[in-house]
């Protein structure tokens, strides 16, 4: 089995839950389940984030024109019920049912199409940054998946490969590969070199993304998951310990 991460950074105005959450700093979507067939797709995502967020998030699922996750430039025709099955103060779950015209394109039907049927879906949503995590036999082909991707997003979002591996392990099983993609690990290289990890900081996030020649929101999103990434691989390989106490 093999393992494939990516994210779509939408632009402002393409994508009204991408706007939502751009709006309301802190809050997040995460699915709980994805499935999806030729002719249908069922989810049911679970969303935090303050009472103002999970208010414009839901608006955004239910008056928007999200079709769960139709990448089509304009209204496809799809059929699509999006019904709120809980709504408290801190938590939003919504599930979604979904069938695609022939006009219509998805994450899910395009791997499907060149992954295989036996792929899994989770996925995270944040600000404009949405990320998928595929679980596929290995037997597709990942480069014309992600061809078909890209002409299918079309302008409305760019396209970045986070991580390409073998699902059989998890970070940190291997101390000189933790999964970064090539842009975190630069993000992360520039960050050191430019110390941005000193005390006090010599450049801040804003200075380093001019450096860098990528929006703030970017390079803010590769740092964190880059620093994730660390942070797991550290705990997985048993590197924690007790440190003793606080410096004063």
């Amino acid at each position: 089995m093999r393992e494939l991460v990516f994210a779509l950074e939408y632009e402002p105005g393409r994508n009204r839950v991408a706007d939502a959450l751009a709006d309301h700093p802190g809050s997040r979507v995460r699915s709980l389940s994805v499935h999806a067939t030729d002719d249908h797709l069922w989810r049911v995502d679970h969303a935090a984030g303050s009472p103002a967020a999970l208010d414009a998030l839901e608006t955004a699922f239910l008056d928007g024109d999200y079709y769960a996750d139709c990448l089509a430039a304009e209204d496809c025709g799809a059929v699509q019920t999006t019904r709120v099955l809980d709504h408290t103060d801190d938590a939003l779950v919504l599930y979604t049912d979904w069938e695609p015209t022939p006009v219509c394109a998805s994450v899910p039907h395009i791997a499907r199409d060149h992954l295989g049927e036996s792929v899994l879906f989770e996925t995270r949503h944040e600000g404009r940054h949405y990320t998928w995590r595929l679980i596929h036999s290995g037997e597709g082909d990942v480069g014309a998946f992600f061809d078909a991707l890209r002409d299918a997003v079309g302008d409305a979002a760019r396209t970045e490969l986070l991580k390409t591996a073998s699902a059989t392990g998890g970070p940190g099983t291997d101390g000189d590969d933790i999964g970064l993609s090539p842009e975190q690990e630069a993000a992360l290289r520039a960050a050191v070199e430019h110390g941005y990890y000193e005390s006090p900081r010599e450049v801040d996030v804003g200075g380093l993304a001019d450096h860098l020649d990528v929006p703030r929101s970017t390079l803010t999103y590769r740092l964190r998951r880059a620093e994730e990434r660390l942070a797991k691989a550290h705990v997985a390989e048993g590197r924690v310990v007790d440190a003793g106490p606080p410096e004063e």
